[in-house]
């Protein structure tokens, strides 16, 4: 016979990772000073333009 389990635990277990996920990718979008935040954008736009001269058409 399978193993009984309470379906109201399990899905607050889930919930609880899933806010747990959230949270931690919270604190890396949001937890960054402006000027980090920033130069990371620039980053990105110079790889993204980096990129887009390398593609082929």
């Amino acid at each position: 016979m399978a193993d009984l389990i309470n379906l109201n635990k399990a899905r607050k277990a889930r919930q609880r990772e899933e806010a747990k996920a959230k949270a931690a990718e919270n604190r890396i979008r949001y937890g960054q000073r402006k000027s980090d935040r920033d130069a990371a954008r620039k980053e990105e736009a110079r790889f993204q333009r980096k990129l887009d001269g390398k593609k082929l058409e």
